[in-house]
């Protein structure tokens, strides 16, 4: 479908909606294609490919909202779910917090934010990529197996209509390439990964750079021992320190300050990483994985600092979070086609620090570079942290060998106190950070 055909379906949709009794209401319409390759031993193990358009129609009666969803196709369709909605709202429960934004007018991706690409590569495209991935994994002295590569392609288009008067559309596609190496044997293997995700195709990391890397990942961590427990610094590489900034999202998110269930609730305006440390959302980053033109509510999305030089500087807010706290919204709504609008970041980055990996590992005595994690033990009320984990052990300023079998430990409000970031940020994802440092945290051993 078209995003001009799109766009008049959600319209359509719409003016059935206010037919049936809907004092407000708003249409998302998501329409789009992808295709995805698994390759495993040198073959194909799996190909998808899905194409389907979805309609999220939230409607309002007496102060009350409901939303439907569905992949309607005839006007009965439509007029069904239409029906349905306002039915369902008529005997939900009224929130004042829930309303349309007083949004007007029509918004459209500029041509700027390069949200779409035209390459459409094919199956055989797809599928080469992957298998090069693959060979590349093998290509490593000490990778045994592996676990799989894949490459995929897709493309949406994206339609908001309110009965308020907005209406905007924007096309984005996402291209990506990923493999997975396994090292060792027995009960002596390692498995680690790469990927490349990115916007437009011409982008995309070489195959054999992904292949490679990973591994190379699943190598260096072959024969870990075990270290003592104890209190040292800890380094977290730029992959994994991606979690701080996506943490401290968590913390500043509106839904959960107006819950109370953020350890950050009182924070606003406060120190809270050292001085000069800056977290970005940038909703119209170019070629970003998450830039969009507008939110889920038709707000115009603009770039802000949720940590300026230190401080945090603002929540991440919708309509209803917003609403509940007494501010406007900064165009962080982000649904799916089948719920209430939410805040969420969009590009988020913690931004590059002045200090190279090699002097933040050459600067400790006694220490560990963590390479992954597992289990999630964050308790955002407390801000307690305890992690599983495995790295590289750091003695006398260089790294010595691989350990494994270890919990991290700590509360966020003293980690991202004593959080130094390094200089190497790259933007591989919708959330990234530079290596990054903590000067103390509690490492359980053996």
């Amino acid at each position: 479908m078209s995003s001009s055909n799109t766009l008049s379906s959600a319209e359509q949709f719409l003016d059935l909606a206010r037919r049936a009794g809907a004092d407000a209401a708003d249409v998302l319409a998501v329409s789009g294609t992808s295709v995805q390759v698994r390759v495993r031993n040198g073959a194909t193990d799996k190909v998808e490919r899905s194409e389907a358009t979805d309609f999220g129609l939230r409607v309002f009666v007496n102060g009350a909202s409901a939303v439907v969803s569905g992949t309607a196709r005839t006007t009965q369709d439509y007029q069904t779910l239409a029906e349905r909605a306002v039915a369902m709202a008529k005997i939900a429960p009224p929130d004042a917090s829930l309303s349309l934004q007083d949004t007007t007018g029509r918004a459209d991706a500029p041509d700027g934010l390069e949200l779409a690409d035209d390459a459409r590569p094919d199956t055989e495209t797809l599928t080469g990529l992957a298998l090069a991935a693959e060979a590349a994994c093998h290509e490593v002295k000490g990778v045994t197996k592996t676990d799989g590569a894949g490459a995929s392609a897709g493309h949406r288009e994206i339609a908001l209509v309110t009965s308020n008067g907005f209406s905007g559309t924007y096309r984005r596609t996402g291209y990506s390439i990923s493999a997975s190496a396994i090292a060792g044997e027995g009960t002596s293997m390692e498995r680690d990964y790469d990927y490349s995700s990115k916007v437009h195709f011409a982008d995309l990391e070489e195959a054999h750079t992904i292949g490679k890397r990973a591994g190379e990942r699943a190598v260096r961590a072959l024969n870990p021992r075990k270290m003592a427990s104890q209190k040292c610094p800890v380094i977290f590489e730029a992959r994994l320190a991606s979690s701080f900034p996506s943490l401290l999202a968590r913390a500043a998110n509106g839904s959960g300050v107006v819950r109370g269930t953020s350890f950050l609730k009182d924070m606003m305006g406060q120190q809270v990483f050292a001085n000069g440390i800056m977290i970005v959302d940038e909703p119209q980053l170019v070629r970003g994985l998450s830039s969009k033109p507008f939110d889920a509510e038709g707000v115009i999305c603009e770039t802000f600092n949720l940590v300026e030089d230190g401080v945090l500087s603002n929540w991440l807010l919708d309509g209803r979070t917003a609403a509940k706290l007494g501010l406007t919204s900064n165009g962080r709504a982000a649904r799916s086609t089948g719920g209430q609008p939410s805040p969420s970041s969009t590009n988020l980055r913690l931004a590059n620090g002045s200090v190279a990996v090699a002097d933040m590992i050459s600067g400790i005595s006694d220490g560990i570079l963590i390479t992954s994690m597992f289990s999630s033990g964050v308790n955002m009320v407390t801000g307690d942290y305890s992690r599983g984990a495995a790295g590289l052990r750091i003695e006398n300023g260089e790294i010595t060998h691989p350990v494994s079998e270890i919990t991290i430990a700590g509360n966020l409000k003293d980690m991202f106190a004593s959080l130094i970031p390094g200089d190497d940020l790259e933007m591989k994802s919708s959330t990234n950070a530079p290596t990054c440092l903590v000067e103390e945290m509690t490492v359980a051993g053996a």
